[in-house]
């Protein structure tokens, strides 16, 4: 038997299924109608810079294919969660890629926003998929019905005014985010080596009152400090970068470095977040399927992304 027969086998031993092409093989709906408690939507680029484009290009379909082993029954236990993903009465669905342009960046911005708005309308949860960094911060835009904290979990942070001359590009959402008048507090965790920024994007952040949470940080103190920078019962959304995950198990990014996040730390700081908060958003990108290995990286943010899927289902089954 060679090695791609196997493989199926082993799916279908596995039970996976659904419908094809889906995030765990997820039912679809319309992203100008959407139905479901989480809805999924994939966008490669937003504004990426003139001189490298849509280098993080199918991202969201590459994170959809690392959830094809365990695709087509969310009724199977997820020990991560400690039962199956979705509760009973909860729904999730993916609504596809939105079609979108490098060389239009307004309409992709204003298409990121569309979608967001209208899952909100909808009463769903929007997680975006990515796609580079630039792409929350259309996102970010339509979450304006209230006031907003973000959770940023990033390697970097994402407070540069502009690069090339653009100043919505991948280094800037953080940036951009703090001018959004709904925008009330903004928690960075992550952050570690060398990146992009130099004092004066540090000093930046600190001054408009970001909560820069440093990968050292939060391995010698545990989640419990950063948790209590989100007030109780919050409007959150989460920003997932990532590169904010350790290299070993997450190769597939831009820059890969040393000391990074593990599954465990990122998963116990989210659920403590969708418990003490109100999570309306999430959004994971910059995943590089160029960068990948053996499909390691897809894979590990599929499980990841499968498990934020399962805590906000389950929050949202409490609060019904």
């Amino acid at each position: 038997m060679d090695r791609e027969s196997m493989m199926v086998g082993l799916k279908d031993m596995f039970g996976g299924g659904g419908e094809a092409g889906s995030f765990l093989g997820l039912p679809g709906t319309d992203i100008a109608a959407p139905e479901g408690d989480v809805i999924l939507f994939g966008a490669d680029c937003a504004t990426p810079y003139a001189s490298v484009g849509a280098y993080c290009a199918g991202g969201a379909d590459a994170i959809r294919a690392g959830s094809e082993a365990y695709a087509g029954d969310v009724s199977k236990v997820n020990f991560d969660l400690g039962g199956p993903v979705l509760p009973h009465g909860i729904s999730a669905r993916d609504a596809g890629n939105l079609s979108l342009s490098p060389s239009e960046q307004a309409k992709n911005r204003l298409a990121i926003e569309a979608a967001t708005r209208a899952i909100i309308a909808a009463g769903g949860v929007p997680v975006l998929l990515g796609g580079d960094d630039s792409v929350p911060i259309p996102m970010l835009t339509a979450l304006d019905n209230a006031p907003l904290t973000i959770l940023q979990i990033d390697a970097h942070i994402d407070w540069r005014n502009e690069v090339e001359g653009e100043t919505l590009g991948l280094s800037s959402t953080m940036r951009r985010a703090s001018e959004m008048a709904h925008v009330e507090r903004i928690v960075q965790v992550g952050a570690r080596g060398i990146g992009s920024a130099r004092m004066t994007e540090l000093n930046a952040a600190r001054d408009w009152g970001a909560h820069l949470v440093p990968a050292r940080d939060l391995s010698r103190n545990g989640v419990g400090p950063v948790v209590d920078l989100i007030p109780e019962g919050a409007r959150v959304a989460i920003c997932f970068d990532c590169d904010a995950l350790d290299p070993s198990i997450m190769p597939a990014v831009i820059a890969p470095t040393a000391g990074g996040l593990g599954y465990d730390a990122v998963l116990d700081l989210v659920e403590a977040v969708v418990k003490r908060a109100h999570v309306v958003a999430v959004d994971m990108v910059e995943f590089m399927p160029a960068a990948d290995r053996d499909g390691i990286g897809a894979r590990t943010a599929a499980q990841l992304l499968t498990s934020i899927i399962g805590l906000i289902a389950r929050k949202r089954a409490e609060t019904r």
